[in-house]
């Protein structure tokens, strides 16, 4: 494995074992992943959850079974948010895809094996242009993920939000019509799952930054106020932990361009 780009904020996040699992239900509010009893799975968790991204691949994978998604999580993290070259993001990706469809094979009932599957495969279309990932037929496969994910833990509301980004990405390459009519994207649908998300999880600011994205993708400028003071919510958020304080980074960063 090439050295991953380092967390930059290193030393910000201080978890143990204890405080992972004292803060659990706070940390996995957004993908509902049950608390782990193997002890080899919690410390790849820790790992994580202090931006020591690689370090958590390795372990997660490393202790197998419920470790996977703990690999698939942070690999994914650390592409979409730290890795420069384009290429190896999407070579992430797609490695994430594969792992977790295997996961999925096995364990039909692990919501996050479904879920990390329909992120890394989403991302990955984002990477490419969401028309030529439509053209591969990529999409199907992340809305049958990310509803499988919902059926399985309906208070996942990470895959609320990528499910409801997926509603407002296509629409906005395609129209609503075809939209509509060849992959089952509407407006109303795409809007309530976001609603829905912040519901799940109200402090979430990579909620709000894509509610924000998403209701300008389907609504257009008019709600560039809206979205605007969205984005200032995620920016004054106050992050638990390494993840969270990326998403709270690119809201900031956001709003300064």
């Amino acid at each position: 494995m090439a050295k991953w780009t380092a967390f930059p904020h290193a030393g910000d996040y201080d978890f143990d074992a204890a405080s992972v699992k004292k803060n659990w239900a706070r940390l996995h509010a957004g993908d509902s992943e049950p608390l782990p009893p193997d002890a080899k799975v919690l410390a790849a968790w820790v790992l994580f959850h202090n931006g020591e991204f690689q370090k958590a691949a390795e372990a997660g994978l490393k202790a197998g079974g419920a470790g996977i998604t703990v690999a698939n999580k942070a690999t994914c993290i650390y592409a979409n948010y730290l890795e420069k070259k384009e290429k190896t993001k999407l070579d992430l990706f797609m490695e994430v895809a594969g792992r977790a469809e295997a996961q999925a094979a096995a364990e039909p009932k692990n919501a996050n094996a479904w879920y990390w599957q329909a992120y890394a495969l989403g991302r990955y279309s984002q990477g490419i242009s969401v028309a030529k990932a439509l053209a591969q037929g990529l999409g199907g496969k992340v809305k049958a993920a990310l509803e499988q994910t919902i059926k399985l833990q309906p208070k996942h509301a990470d895959a609320h939000i990528a499910l409801g980004s997926f509603h407002a990405e296509v629409i906005d390459k395609v129209g609503s019509l075809i939209g509509g009519m060849t992959y089952g994207a509407k407006k109303d649908t795409g809007l309530k799952l976001f609603q829905e998300a912040l519901k799940l999880n109200p402090g979430s600011a990579i909620a709000m930054i894509e509610y924000a994205n998403g209701m300008v993708m389907l609504e257009g400028d008019k709600k560039m106020k809206e979205a605007t003071r969205l984005y200032e919510q995620a920016a004054a958020s106050k992050p638990l932990d390494a993840m969270e304080r990326l998403d709270v980074e690119m809201a900031k960063a956001e709003l300064e361009d």
